[in-house]
C-alpha cells in the first residue's frame, strides 16, 4: 500500500495514476477493512501537503466512500471497532478538511461536508461549518446557472 499512496499522493495527471488505486485496497464497495483505520490516517496526514487537484479529489473520494460505509458496521463489535477508528483519525483532522472545504472547490465543499455528516463529526461547531459549506455548494451552484441563462 505506501506504493499506492505515493503514487496517488504525487500524481499530477490521470496518466500518473494508471494501475493505482486504493479501490478494494482501503475500502471496497464502501466495506472497511482492518488496514482502514491507518490508511485513512496517511490519507487525514496528505490532505495536508501540497497536492495536485486530482490527487486531492482521489483521497477526499475514499474519505466519503470510507465514511459512508463506516456506519455498515456499527452492531458488529469489530466493525465499530474500525469505524470508530477511522472517524477518529478524520476528528484530528477536522480543521484541515474544513480549510480544504471553505478555500478549494464547489466538489471539494460538498465532499467535505458529506464526510462530515458521515462520520458524525459531533457538535455544534461541526454542524455550523456544515452548513457553511452546504451554502459554499449552493451558492457556487447559483451563479453557474446564472452564467449558463445569460
Amino acid at each position: 500500500m505506501p506504493l499506492l499512496f505515493e503514487a496517488i499522493i504525487t500524481a499530477e495527471t490521470p496518466r500518473d495514476m494508471i494501475g493505482y488505486t486504493l479501490d478494494d485496497h482501503v475500502e471496497g464497495d464502501t466495506i472497511i477493512f482492518e488496514c482502514t483505520p491507518p490508511a485513512v490516517g496517511v490519507i487525514m496526514a496528505a490532505l495536508a501537503g501540497d497536492l495536485s487537484a486530482l490527487a486531492r479529489d482521489v483521497l477526499l473520494q475514499t474519505l466519503l466512500f470510507v465514511a459512508a460505509g463506516s456506519g455498515d458496521y456499527e452492531l458488529e463489535a469489530e466493525g465499530a471497532g474500525l469505524a470508530d477508528r477511522c472517524r477518529t483519525h478524520a476528528q484530528e483532522g477536522f480543521w484541515r478538511l474544513l480549510k480544504i472545504g471553505l478555500t478549494g472547490t464547489a466538489e471539494d465543499a460538498e465532499t467535505i461536508a458529506d464526510i462530515c455528516e458521515y462520520f458524525e463529526l459531533g457538535g455544534d461547531k461541526a454542524a455550523f461549518y456544515q452548513a457553511e459549506l452546504r451554502d459554499r455548494v449552493r451558492a457556487k451552484t447559483k451563479r453557474g446557472r446564472r452564467r449558463l441563462t445569460l
